[in-house]
Protein backbone atom coordinates (compact mmCIF):
# COMPACT_ATOMS: atom_id res chain seq x y z
CA UNK A 1 0.00 0.00 0.00
CA UNK A 2 1.32 3.68 -0.79
CA UNK A 3 1.81 5.73 1.96
CA UNK A 4 1.00 9.62 1.21
CA UNK A 5 2.73 12.81 3.55
CA UNK A 6 0.93 16.06 3.59
CA UNK A 7 2.08 19.49 4.19
CA UNK A 8 -0.06 22.44 4.67
CA UNK A 9 -0.48 25.88 5.63
CA UNK A 10 -3.13 28.14 5.05
CA UNK A 11 -3.37 31.86 5.14
CA UNK A 12 -3.45 35.03 6.06
CA UNK A 13 -1.20 34.46 9.07
CA UNK A 14 -1.53 36.01 12.28
CA UNK A 15 1.79 35.65 14.78
CA UNK A 16 -0.63 36.68 17.78
CA UNK A 17 -3.36 34.93 17.62
CA UNK A 18 -4.04 31.59 15.18
CA UNK A 19 -7.25 32.51 12.85
CA UNK A 20 -9.87 30.46 12.95
CA UNK A 21 -9.11 28.77 9.33
CA UNK A 22 -5.70 27.59 10.47
CA UNK A 23 -7.95 26.03 13.65
CA UNK A 24 -10.41 24.31 11.40
CA UNK A 25 -8.05 22.69 9.21
CA UNK A 26 -6.28 21.68 12.38
CA UNK A 27 -8.89 20.12 13.61
CA UNK A 28 -9.47 18.16 10.11
CA UNK A 29 -6.32 16.56 10.12
CA UNK A 30 -6.28 16.11 14.05
CA UNK A 31 -9.59 13.97 14.17
CA UNK A 32 -8.73 11.97 10.68
CA UNK A 33 -7.60 8.74 10.82
CA UNK A 34 -4.15 9.81 9.62
CA UNK A 35 -0.68 8.76 11.30
CA UNK A 36 2.22 10.66 12.30
CA UNK A 37 0.22 14.25 12.57
CA UNK A 38 2.20 17.20 13.45
CA UNK A 39 0.54 20.54 13.78
CA UNK A 40 2.32 24.41 14.01
CA UNK A 41 2.47 27.59 13.70
CA UNK A 42 3.53 27.82 10.14
CA UNK A 43 2.95 24.30 8.74
CA UNK A 44 0.98 21.32 9.35
CA UNK A 45 1.83 17.77 8.04
CA UNK A 46 0.29 14.30 8.09
CA UNK A 47 0.83 10.60 6.75
CA UNK A 48 -1.57 7.88 5.87
CA UNK A 49 -2.92 5.35 2.81
CA UNK A 50 -3.84 7.32 -0.46
CA UNK A 51 -7.34 7.34 -0.15
CA UNK A 52 -7.14 8.76 3.91
CA UNK A 53 -5.13 11.55 2.46
CA UNK A 54 -6.83 12.53 -0.63
CA UNK A 55 -9.99 12.47 1.60
CA UNK A 56 -8.25 14.78 4.18
CA UNK A 57 -7.11 17.48 1.58
CA UNK A 58 -11.06 18.04 -0.02
CA UNK A 59 -11.85 18.15 4.11
CA UNK A 60 -9.11 20.20 4.89
CA UNK A 61 -9.84 22.80 1.79
CA UNK A 62 -13.97 22.84 2.10
CA UNK A 63 -13.05 23.40 5.47
CA UNK A 64 -10.57 25.95 5.59
CA UNK A 65 -11.94 27.95 2.80
CA UNK A 66 -15.38 28.38 4.81
CA UNK A 67 -13.79 29.41 7.92
CA UNK A 68 -11.87 32.56 5.90
CA UNK A 69 -8.83 30.71 4.34
CA UNK A 70 -7.92 33.24 1.31
CA UNK A 71 -4.82 30.72 0.42
CA UNK A 72 -4.22 26.72 1.01
CA UNK A 73 -0.81 25.82 -0.02
CA UNK A 74 -0.02 22.18 0.35
CA UNK A 75 2.20 19.57 -0.80
CA UNK A 76 1.20 15.48 -1.20
CA UNK A 77 4.50 13.35 -1.73
CA UNK A 78 4.76 9.16 -1.81
CA UNK A 79 6.79 8.62 0.70
CA UNK A 80 6.94 4.73 0.56
CA UNK A 81 4.76 1.47 0.75
CA UNK A 82 3.25 0.30 4.09
CA UNK A 83 4.32 -2.55 5.47
CA UNK A 84 7.80 -2.65 4.37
Amino acid sequence: MVRLRLEFTTEPFDLDEAPRHALVAREVVQTADLDAVDVGPFGNTAEGSVDQVVAVVGDVLRRSLDAGATRVSLQVNVIGEGGR
